[in-house]
């Protein structure tokens, strides 16, 4: 007795594109238990990378410049110090340090993530 499949299970290909959906959907929950600080951070740093989003763009460099990513990372600074109002006065430059350093982890995690979208779309299927 010959068993057949129905259709729908001979061919499971669609099922095989799901994968970016949950990724996405996974990044998205990790983006939302981010602590306060970041959550705050998380517009300007997508801003900024919008911003500077093109094909010919250093962010999709092999190996991007070290100054620039800097400079991305010091725009994002001073706009939310400029619009969130952060009172640096209090801690300093301990403060400005912080929060240097908490923008520039969020922008080269945020900068991976379109790396890897834009090596997926790339990617050619023969």
């Amino acid at each position: 007795m010959s068993l057949k499949l129905p259709f729908y299970m001979a061919y499971p290909m669609p099922l095989a594109y799901d994968d970016e959906r949950v990724e996405r959907r996974d990044y998205e929950y990790m983006k939302s238990l981010y602590p306060d600080m970041a959550k705050k951070l998380i517009p300007f740093v997508e801003e900024e990378c919008d911003r500077c989003e093109c094909p010919c763009s250093m962010m999709y460099d092999e190996y991007p410049d070290r100054l620039q990513l800097r400079m991305m990372c010091k725009r994002i600074c001073d706009k939310a110090k400029k619009e969130l109002k952060f009172d640096m006065e209090k801690d300093g430059s301990m403060g400005d340090k912080w929060l240097r350093e908490l923008a520039e982890v969020m922008l080269y995690q945020e900068l991976y993530k379109r790396r890897s979208d834009n090596r997926r779309t790339l990617r050619k299927y023969y």
